[in-house]
This record gives structure tokens, C-alpha cells and sequence, in this order.
């Protein structure tokens, strides 16, 4: 099985100092680039979190302290990576609900405007959850036929997603070989920010997803209690979730 590719896409996976997407930082990326003539490309980088890793967040990756204090920070490798990933489609396993949202939050605190908005996400584990409803390990095992050795490492989970891709395109005959259709797919909404705070509802309209305001139109809550914005842009929310919720504020504003 070959990819149906329009665009290059990469496949990419993150070992970071937690699981909180606001607060934490990455301490490995590993992307694997596949163009659409086939060839491949790939790449693993430690990154210095400029944070302590907590003793729990390395029992699971390996990685320590120690391992990244000489390596260099994300604001210092952010723009190569987005070099990396220009013009490309994204992949991952749980990529649209961690690593992306990550990833953006990487970007927007090195001050590289990146816009991810016309990309295709296909994430490999809701596509795997969809239909059998198990792990990456059993997930590798069950497509591949293999045993994932090392892991939780970056660059093993990222070949192994690649992989069971591959093999969920030859098993299941209702699967599109079309990037468009997979990251539709493996979306479980049509989330406006990579948190999934605001959506867009059945007519395309930007609604919030959580609090008092849930189901409600963004535009008309910021008219009606303005301060909610204020409350956002001062509270532990993602950097993406206030930008997208301040360029609809501005649009609105533009708009009148």
C-alpha cells in the first residue's frame, strides 16, 4: 500500500514533561516525512524544556534532565521545524487531541507564526479506536503482525504509527486513500482551536464547547457579555484558543 498523496505528510510524535497542553513542553520530536512520490525523510531532536521533567513524565520516555540540558531549546529549533513541516499535511497517534495542540503551543510561544489552518489532520488512533478500539502496542500488533520494541520513544511510535496507517488502508476497503478523507475521518469534531474549546456547528458557525455559554454562537456571546473575553484571555487557557477567539472578536469588530 502506497499513501495517495497530494501533498507531503508528516507523521510526527512528541515525548514531552507531562500531558497538560497549556503548561507543558516538549523534550523530543521525531517526524517522519513522506512525499507523494513515496520517499522519505526523517528526523528526531531532543529539545531542552527549559523546565524540569518530572520523574513520573520520564518513567515513561526515558528521558531525564540530564539527557537534554546541552540540547537546544524549541524557540531556538522552532523556525527549522517549520521549514520542515511548510506546505505539509500532519499525522500522528492521539495528534489532533495532544500533539498538535502542543505543537501550536510550541510555535506561539517561540514567536513563530506558523498558520496550520489549511493542513489535513489524520489522526492515526481515532481511525484505530473507530475500529477496534485498543492501544499503539496491541495496535502495531494487530495490523503489523509485529511487536513494537522501545516503546514510547519518539522515533519507534512514530515509524510504528506510519505503519498501522499503512495497514488500516489494506484491511479496511471503507477507508479513502486520500489524506482529505482520513483527516475527516479521524476528527471527532470540527474544532476552531486545537483544544476543542470552540467548534463550528452543523451551518459552520463558531460555537464555545464548555462553561455557561456551551452550544452558543462565539460572536453573540462576545456582544453579550463582553467580560467573558476578558475572563478567557486572563485564565489557564491555551495562547491558541485566545488567538482564535481574538480573531473572532476582531473580525466581528471589523465587520460592524
Amino acid at each position: 500500500m502506497k499513501l495517495n498523496l497530494k501533498n507531503p505528510i508528516v507523521f510526527f510524535d512528541l515525548e514531552t514533561t507531562g500531558t497538560n497542553i497549556n503548561s507543558d513542553r516538549i523534550v523530543e520530536i521525531c517526524y517522519l516525512k513522506v512525499y507523494p512520490n513515496g520517499n522519505e525523510e526523517t528526523k528526531t531532536m531532543r529539545i531542552n524544556p527549559e523546565m524540569h521533567i518530572p520523574e513520573e513524565a520520564s518513567a515513561v520516555h526515558g528521558i531525564y534532565d540530564e539527557d537534554v540540558a546541552e540540547c537546544p531549546t524549541f524557540k531556538e529549533v522552532a523556525r527549522n521545524i517549520a521549514n520542515d513541516i511548510e506546505g505539509c499535511d500532519l499525522a500522528g497517534f492521539n495528534s489532533n487531541r495532544f500533539d498538535i495542540p502542543v505543537l501550536a503551543e510550541e510555535f506561539l510561544r517561540a514567536d513563530v507564526d506558523i498558520d496550520m489552518s489549511r493542513r489535513k489532520f489524520v489522526d492515526v488512533q481515532v481511525i484505530f479506536h473507530k475500529m477496534e478500539q485498543r492501544t499503539l502496542s496491541a495496535a502495531y500488533k494487530f495490523y503489523c503482525g509485529k511487536n513494537l520494541e522501545d516503546a514510547h520513544t519518539a522515533e519507534a511510535d512514530t515509524r510504528a504509527t506510519y505503519e498501522v496507517l499503512m495497514s488500516q488502508l489494506d484491511r479496511y476497503p471503507e477507508l479513502q486513500n486520500d489524506v482529505a478523507f482520513l483527516s475527516d475521518y479521524s476528527s471527532f469534531n470540527k474544532n476552531v482551536d486545537f483544544a476543542g474549546r470552540m467548534v463550528y456547528d452543523d451551518k459552520g458557525v463558531e460555537v464555545f464547547n464548555f462553561g455557561k455559554y456551551k452550544g452558543m454562537p462565539v460572536a453573540d456571546v462576545l456582544k453579550r457579555d463582553p467580560g467573558y473575553y476578558s475572563w478567557i484571555l486572563n485564565s489557564d487557557f491555551t495562547l491558541n484558543t485566545k488567538a482564535m477567539l481574538t480573531k473572532i472578536r476582531l473580525r466581528e469588530i471589523t465587520q460592524k
